[in-house]
């Protein structure tokens, strides 16, 4: 049947997505020409994770396209719809901070961080700043050297800024324009790369202090200026043109690719930012892709150099920037430099990525061939936790292709008594299962209870209930606390673990997340508890309140440390007086028995 689907298959551009025999898609990829692509994985000869893919193929799929652009654009989507296990996830990138100037309807400097950068009227984005440390305080600088509006909303008269000299007064309307000009063209030009506007404004301001005797506003100053000097160091690229643009390196070896890219802005490299792939199939794309999502989060500057196997014009056409490749000249060190900083970024990584891989992927695959389970993607892990006898609540972790995944962790209140077990997990796994069948979203291949065989009944029990057919398995440690038994839910057998084994590893990783995971929800809620006690017992703080000041400070310590007049801005001052009151005298009784 595959044989004779492949000679339909037309000589046109499009993406195509193979099968396994769930009819899950585990690969999409693009073409020129899809019928050359897609007969050669089947009849041409093919090695490694390619070979490993292609032996779990039963039917493909096509989406034909009119260019080998919107075949590259389909092939995001669908890579994006489907996550497909053999190829490089489209997963989020880190979003670099950046800084942002709005102008209207009154100017503001503030650190932004977009999903999509687009240039929207009235602001001016300056970035990426790799240090978001940095580019928070550069902001924070701003707005104490210039007054820029710093409150929210617009109050119907000026507030203490303006009364201080740190805002112009913009709820009044009866602005210094002249001032609001000279204002926004210095802050301009520091972002732009004009560092003595910044430096001379500080120092200016250094002067004053020290003149009137305010030597410890002065030496604040001063070590702002200190970082500054050391941020805003010069690190002149010898190009004239002021263009913003970015530089690609890359360098392949092992499976891997290392790839570095440098942040060139107004003359000035001001960072930069490594990657590291796994190559699982073509090299080309996975380099295009990888470009191809960063300027989906990224600002697009004006250009990129690049060199070597990238598709130039396959990129510039999707990304709309000017893509250039250099064969001599300051560019072209430039370029070098990058491949230099990603050739060494590789050689650093790629023994731990190895290992990780191993850790990973292989121990995934050997817990699969252990268990004897057709295929092995998601793994759903529960823990149960009534610490200190009391707050009892359990925990789920979840690892897909050997790696946690964050997004779908979940944390459950139990109702139960907090000394029953068994019937703490068939809450837990009721909930979490029967939830699962309503909202129609992923089941595990293997659920592992922390635990043994009481817990292991407990989540069969429940999950027959529901007319579920899931693998249990349960992990129970020693006295010191280490994974020491695997316990078969099918047949109660006792699996031996090597050790020394990756899977054992895996096991010990995933055992400990959960755990991990479990005993932080239940301390916060157990703090929680305790501040709500306290608070309970002071007249005047109801339920509103008593909210109000956890989310605040978050714990009593914090409560007890803050003072009159900002525990005043929840409650009113006189039962602020008597809660401190009654935290200090709380804590001297706790001292005097000890």
């Amino acid at each position: 049947m595959l044989e004779e689907k492949l000679k339909l298959v037309p000589h046109l551009p499009g993406s195509y997505q193979m099968r396994d025999k769930d009819g899950i898609v585990i690969y999409v990829g693009k073409a020129k020409d899809l019928y050359k692509r897609v007969n050669s994985y089947f009849k041409g000869t093919v090695t490694g994770k390619t070979r490993k893919m292609v032996s779990e193929v039963v039917d493909f799929t096509y989406i034909i396209t009119s260019s080998e652009t919107e075949a590259f654009i389909a092939e995001i989507n669908l890579i994006k719809e489907y996550n497909p296990k053999y190829n490089i996830l489209l997963k989020d990138d880190k979003s670099y901070p950046y800084i942002e100037y709005i102008s209207k309807p009154y100017p503001k400097v503030k650190v932004a961080r977009y999903l999509n950068i687009k240039r929207k009227d009235k602001k001016l984005i300056f970035g990426p700043f790799p240090n978001a440390y940095a580019a928070r305080r550069i902001v924070r600088l701003i707005n104490r050297l210039y007054p820029l509006k710093k409150c929210e909303g617009m109050p119907k008269q000026v507030c203490l800024y303006y009364h201080i000299g740190e805002c112009l007064g913009y709820c009044t309307k009866n602005i210094d324009k002249d001032k609001l000009t000279q204002m926004e063209n210095e802050i301009l030009g520091f972002l732009r790369g004009n560092d003595k506007i910044i430096k001379d404004k500080l120092m200016e301001k250094i002067n004053i202090y020290a003149e009137t005797l305010n030597y410890e506003m002065a030496k604040e100053l001063t070590d702002e200026l200190k970082f500054m000097n050391i941020v805003l160091a010069k690190q002149k690229v010898e190009l004239h043109d002021f263009i913003n643009r970015d530089v690609i390196g890359y360098y392949i070896d092992q499976g891997h690719i290392g790839i570095n890219i440098l942040f060139i802005r107004n003359n000035k490299l001001i960072g930069s930012h490594n990657e590291l792939l796994t190559i699982k199939l073509d090299e080309v794309d996975e380099l295009n892709y990888y470009i191809m999502n960063f300027y989906l989060r990224h600002e697009v500057p004006k250009e990129i150099l690049v060199s070597g196997i990238l598709n130039k014009d396959l990129l510039q056409d999707l990304i709309k920037c000017n893509i250039v490749e250099p064969e001599k000249g300051i560019k072209k060190k430039l370029l070098d430099m990058a491949s230099i900083n990603a050739k060494v970024y590789l050689e650093n990584e790629i023994t731990q990525a190895i290992r990780e891989e191993m850790r990973t992927t292989d121990a995934n695959e050997d817990l699969r061939k252990l268990l004897n389970l057709p295929h092995l993607r998601r793994i759903d892990s529960f823990d149960n936790s009534n610490l200190f006898g009391s707050f009892s609540v359990s925990g789920m972790v979840v690892f897909k292709e050997g790696k946690p995944y964050k997004k779908e962790y979940r944390k459950y209140k139990v109702s139960v008594d907090k000394n029953d077990d068994y019937n703490t997990m068939k809450e837990v796994i009721y909930r979490r299962y029967f939830r699962a069948l309503l909202d129609k979203t992923e089941m595990p291949d293997l659920i592992i209870v922390d635990g043994g065989i009481n817990q292991i009944n407990a989540c069969l029990d429940t999950l027959k209930s529901l007319n579920l057919h899931i693998k249990v398995v349960g992990l129970k440690k020693n006295d010191k606390h280490r994974t020491n038994e695997l316990i078969d839910g099918d047949t109660y057998n006792i699996i031996p673990l090597d050790k020394d084994s990756n899977i054992f590893h895996y096991l010990t990783r995933i055992q400990d997340e959960v755990h991990r995971f479990t005993i932080t929800y239940h301390k916060t809620l157990r703090s929680k508890g305790s501040i709500s006690s306290i608070l309970d017992e002071i007249e005047g703080i109801g339920n509103v309140r008593k909210k109000e000041l956890i989310k605040k400070y978050g714990n009593l310590n914090n409560i007890k440390e803050a003072s009159i007049e900002e525990l005043s801005t929840i409650i009113p001052e006189n039962i602020a007086i008597e809660l401190k009151k009654f935290l200090i005298s709380r804590e001297e009784a706790k001292n005097s028995k000890n």
